[in-house]
């Protein structure tokens, strides 16, 4: 199949900053970025901890956090113990050495995963039992579903098991990626000898998926009990190894470095290179060894040798791995364990018969997720796909839905003849497999795929129409915060806007140009035209210019301050890490510029440091949706100026991914979206301070009326739909 990799118009930035750990000077400016996001993945088990959260809600929290730790070590840690493969006189010349920042790391990692067990064995699951759900191991099951269980075991599950006893094996067996597995200590069955080295030791995986994680068993009465399939195997394992007396089974995982090792397949086509990288990951450097707390020392000692890992790869942890599992307990339908439903609302303007295309072309429309209902994004490619007067659909694609309505769109589109392009990238992290099975299903139909670079991602959410009305070509625009995917947008809380407005769409097909290299920067185009990225007006274009426009954003407002008019920033975004853009915010602060950051996760920023950051304030919200948009206001005179993106302030945003920022022009669009973010900065239940210390307070108010500005924004939403 043949590999469309653009030869593309952009070019990854330099970075102007160096990475540097463990130096106290950039300490004392600059909070550590994996500390940062460990201190975000505490909100999310304070949200289990919480009350008045519904039970089951917490139970998802928990399968939440313990989802985000895995992503952390695979990436972030896999990051840090690969520094630590460099030379030492290497890494201290670099200012590269982790050895302290992984020790504050691995500390902070347990004393979470500590309170993790400490609210799921003293709350969620008391509060289970007392609505019926009792979570049991097996030595809390009676004999009448302990034969249900052993006949469930003998039906379904002994099939999925490849017991191996290691050291009868001449190598030790691959442990795969974030699997879990049971360690059997094996002692020799009736009448035989206990070998010189002591038990055996058996280990079975843990067959989930392709098994579901817990089984449900009715007994007596209304009660059931729910046991892991981990227990319904260890009441079976003297099945598993017979002949064997199994003194104890104790549960292991690996987590494997995730990153994709593309840089010794530069001649190889990238299609092919992450194909070949995908197949490695199960097999990639281990960087987290979790076992049983309980585990005796001997069965550690011999696990670690037997399979080569290091001391600081090894971390305690409970009876049960891979907890994120959590989220299918299956609960059944017991009342007020979940959160009331939200209604997905209709979008006001579009409530009618008329077609969504001619909606857009009279005023641009702001479309708030999951607040209101995700479906007008595939109905307007639905719309446009059997449109006799549409002859063009251009989309970059990052992560979609498996089975994507979109994706079926833009088929229908390529059946009915039309343009279809769209740029899928292929190194979207744990959807690589994704995106290249829906770029071939797309081939397949017609359409004509590209992607980017080794270097460069393609981050930026874009989609382009190209209609013929009458004597005119028009085009239309959707410019969004977050991914073309009908799953996430469930959950996920973005903003889209549709436009038809040129100053907008024309800027958004020179995206496309420059993405296919039908336009390089510096370069003449068929037209006699010559290009550069510095030639959008409208767009901010990462990662060109992006950078260079919110500098020169934020020195206005310092301007401003200094003398002595009004000024203000407001930015909210998932992550802050960038340090230029930080040092530009610094500066701002200095001269008096009052700024307000809205941060869900990594803020690298340091908030209220008196004569560093006295003017800033910070906080993160986490609630019953992920927050994901990334919203900036700017004074700028009593201009008011006011952009939607895709790009966080992070280095590798604003240098090694195309991005576009974009601007709100319509003066009913701005009112939505300013009050929505007004109810962000105000929210003072859900929201939490973001400090130099990392503490996490809840931002409460006692004069204030109470704002929770997800139900906020809901309520808000609903009153226009009614008006």
């Amino acid at each position: 199949m043949r590999d469309n990799q653009t030869k593309s118009g952009i070019a990854p930035r330099e970075d102007p900053s160096e990475v540097s750990l463990g130096v106290s000077a950039t300490r004392e400016r600059y909070l550590n970025r994996e500390l940062s996001w460990l201190s975000f993945n505490e909100r999310v088990l304070q949200e289990a901890e919480t009350s008045t959260v519904p039970l089951f809600e917490r139970v998802r929290f928990l399968a939440i956090f313990s989802s985000n730790l895995d992503e952390f070590f695979r990436v972030r840690v896999a990051s840090l113990m690969s520094l630590l493969e460099l030379r030492r006189k290497k890494r201290k010349k670099k200012g590269l050495d982790p050895t302290a920042l992984l020790a504050e790391i691995h500390s902070a990692a347990l004393a979470q995963q500590e309170r993790f067990g400490r609210v799921l064995r003293d709350e969620i699951l008391p509060g289970l039992r007392d609505v019926g759900i009792d979570l049991v191991d097996e030595k809390g099951i009676d004999d009448e579903r302990r034969a249900i269980v052993d006949d469930y075991f003998a039906e379904h599950v002994v099939e999925h098991l490849h017991p191996v006893i290691l050291e009868r094996e001449s190598s030790p067996p691959l442990l795969k990626d974030h699997t879990s597995y049971l360690v059997a200590e094996l002692q020799p069955g009736s009448g035989i000898a206990m070998g010189a080295a002591g038990p055996e030791l058996g280990i079975v995986e843990v067959p989930s998926p392709p098994l579901p994680r817990f089984l449900s068993v009715s007994g007596p009465g209304d009660g059931r009990c729910i046991l892991f399939l981990d227990d319904v195997i260890r009441m079976n394992l003297h099945r598993v190894f017979p002949g064997h007396v199994v003194a104890g089974a104790y549960a292991i995982k690996v987590s494997r470095d995730a990153d994709l090792r593309l840089d010794d397949e530069f001649d190889t086509e990238l299609r092919k290179a992450i194909k070949k990288s995908l197949s490695k990951r199960e097999t990639g450097t281990p960087i987290r060894f979790l076992y049983d707390m309980r585990s005796p020392h001997a069965i550690v000692t011999r696990l670690t040798t037997h399979f080569g890992l290091r001391e600081g790869d090894l971390i305690q942890g409970g009876r049960y791995h891979n907890l994120n599992d959590l989220a299918s307990l299956p609960v059944g339908d017991v009342p007020d364990l979940e959160f009331a439903p939200m209604e997905a609302l209709a979008h006001p303007a579009f409530q009618g018969g008329a077609q969504m295309l001619d909606v857009i072309r009279a005023k641009d429309r702001l479309f708030h997720f999951p607040y209101q209902s995700y479906e007008y994004v595939p109905r307007l490619l639905q719309e446009a796909a059997v449109d006799p007067d549409v002859d063009a659909i251009w989309i970059s694609l990052y992560r979609v839905a498996r089975d994507s309505e979109v994706v079926k769109a833009l088929i229908k589109a390529a059946e009915n003849g039309k343009d279809v392009l769209a740029f899928v990238e292929f190194q979207a992290r744990f959807d690589e497999e994704l995106n290249l099975e829906s770029a071939e299903r797309m081939e397949s139909a017609g359409i004509r795929v590209i992607h980017g670079t080794r270097e460069i991602k393609v981050h930026a959410k874009l989609c382009l129409i190209r209609r013929h009305e009458g004597d005119t070509t028009r085009l239309y625009a959707l410019l969004s915060t977050g991914n073309f995917n009908e799953k996430t947008a469930r959950v996920y809380s973005d903003h889209a806007l549709m436009t038809a407005d040129p100053r907008l769409t024309v800027e958004v097909q020179r995206v496309f140009r420059l993405l296919t290299g039908e336009e390089v920067e510096g370069r003449t185009t068929s037209s006699g035209e010559t290009t550069a990225a510095s030639d959008f007006e409208h767009l901010l274009v990462a990662p060109d210019h992006l950078r260079d426009e919110f500098n020169a954003l934020i020195a206005a407002e310092a301007e401003a301050a200094r003398r002595g008019q009004p000024a203000g920033i407001t930015a909210k975004m998932n992550s802050l890490q960038d340090r230029g853009i930080i040092d530009r915010l610094y500066e701002a602060s200095a001269a008096g510029v009052p700024v307000r950051l809205v941060i869900r996760g990594i803020c690298c920023l340091r908030p209220g440091v008196e004569g560093l950051s006295d003017s800033i304030e910070a906080t993160s919200i986490v609630d019953r949706f992920l927050e994901h948009s990334r919203m900036f206001r700017f004074h700028a005179n009593g201009a008011d100026k006011l952009y939607l993106g895709s790009a966080d302030w992070m280095t590798r945003n604003l240098n090694r991914r195309v991005e576009v920022t974009f601007p709100i022009y319509d003066p009913d669009v701005r009112a939505e979206l300013l009050r929505i973010l007004d109810l962000q900065c105000s929210d003072n239940k859900k929201a939490r301070i973001i400090d130099e210390h990392q503490r996490n307070a809840f931002a409460r108010e006692a004069e204030a009326a109470p704002v929770r500005s997800q139900f906020d924004t809901h309520r808000y939403l609903r009153e226009l739909l009614a008006d």
